[in-house]
């Protein structure tokens, strides 16, 4: 199935009165893209963004028993807890910023769920992948449908724009697995030191992502489409957050949502979603280039552009909320800024460069997009 792609006129009529306010043009840059495609996904050119959240979807991941993080998996379950009473450090920053924050239990190895976080449980952690599947094929199925629905609930209450963020040890090697086998890549080059490994530990987890693409196979087989293939990997080598945060993108085309990325994990979930319902990176905006090493090839991949350049590695979503008070100040000026015809200013005319034309606006399928 292939996403529904956003409304062209309307990406068009958001450009055109970014071209009427009185300043160079594409004087923003990237930043005016980002509200042409938000325009487009809304369907509107009285692009709004005052409701939002960041949906932050927690979960363990058991390949972290192979040595593959500088910390346990109690971590997972001590950190929920501070999202759940607001005080984790994306809560701090999207209080900053006007954001609701929204954790999720799609499996954190407990019983029960830590209070003020969203039941949302497939099961207890994933399996060691290089023992077992992470997963079995319903409970992947599962946190898809459910990120899927998070969106639905989100856009029945009323939210106009979401955030992406995670929660679970281990995640960055779940992640780099799937990045290797989606991008076709060497583990080297795709797997970095998480939240702080040692030389000698990123050399185990290295080894740990290079076993994992051989135990599956990961190349896709002549019987198997992309999202067949997008799938599996999902299933075998994925974590729940990753496979809610697939539907939660896949969402964003069914319910013309527009979510923002965050770092590493969310983009591969990104592309996961891409492979499996195509057309769903329209409804996507990258917020940062990420620390990881494959962050950038994923948004390559994706078609998308990030717009800070931080060298964050902080994760949570907190990259993704820092986006905000940025697009804020974008706004005010595309819903206030001063017009040339109430000006002595002749209005500037556009004389296009194919070379500087936005990734975004290309496809290579030709179809026309956003």
């Amino acid at each position: 199935m292939r996403a529904k792609t956003p409304d062209r006129a309307v990406y068009e009529e958001v450009r055109e009165n970014w071209d009427r306010i009185a300043k160079p043009l594409n004087g923003l840059g990237r930043f005016e893209e980002m509200v042409c495609r938000i325009g487009a996904i809304q369907g509107t050119a009285d692009v709004r963004i005052d409701r939002r959240a960041v949906l932050l979807l927690c979960a363990d991941n058991g390949i972290v028993e192979e040595g593959v993080t500088q910390t346990g998996q109690e971590v997972t379950r001590e950190v929920a807890s501070w999202m759940g009473r607001g005080v984790s450090s994306v809560c701090r920053m999207a209080e900053k910023a006007g954001i609701d924050t929204i954790p999720v239990d799609l499996g954190i190895r407990m019983e029960g769920t830590p209070a003020g976080v969203l039941d949302r449980k497939v099961r207890q952690g994933t399996e060691n992948f290089l023992k077992k599947t992470a997963m079995t094929e319903e409970e992947c199925r599962q946190a898809i449908e459910t990120g899927i629905g998070l969106v639905r609930m989100c856009s029945e209450q009323g939210y106009q724009i979401l955030a992406t963020g995670e929660m679970g040890i281990g995640n960055t090697t779940t992640s780099a697995v799937l990045a290797a086998a989606f991008l076709q890549v060497p583990a080297a080059e795709v797997t970095g030191r998480g939240s702080g490994l040692s030389s000698e530990g990123l050399d185990r987890k290295r080894q740990i992502v290079r076993e994992a693409l051989e135990r599956y196979d990961a190349c896709r087989r002549a019987e198997e489409t992309d999202a067949d293939f997008a799938f599996r990997m999902l299933r075998c080598a994925g974590g729940l957050d990753i496979a809610g945060l697939t539907g939660v993108f896949m969402g964003a085309a069914q319910y013309r949502m527009p979510v923002v990325l965050d770092g590493f994990i969310t983009s591969v979930a990104a592309l996961a979603a891409e492979r499996m319902m195509p057309g769903t990176k329209e409804y996507l905006l990258a917020s940062h280039i990420g620390r990881e090493p494959g962050m950038r090839k994923i948004l390559e991949q994706l078609g998308l552009r990030a717009v800070i350049d931080g060298d964050l590695a902080l994760g949570e979503g907190t990259g993704a909320v820092m986006l905000f008070p940025l697009l804020d100040m974008t706004l005010s000026l595309y819903r206030n800024g001063l017009k040339f015809d109430e000006t002595a200013v002749e209005q500037y005319e556009h004389f296009e460069d194919p070379e500087e034309t936005p990734a975004e606006l290309s496809r290579e399928d030709g179809a026309e997009t956003c």
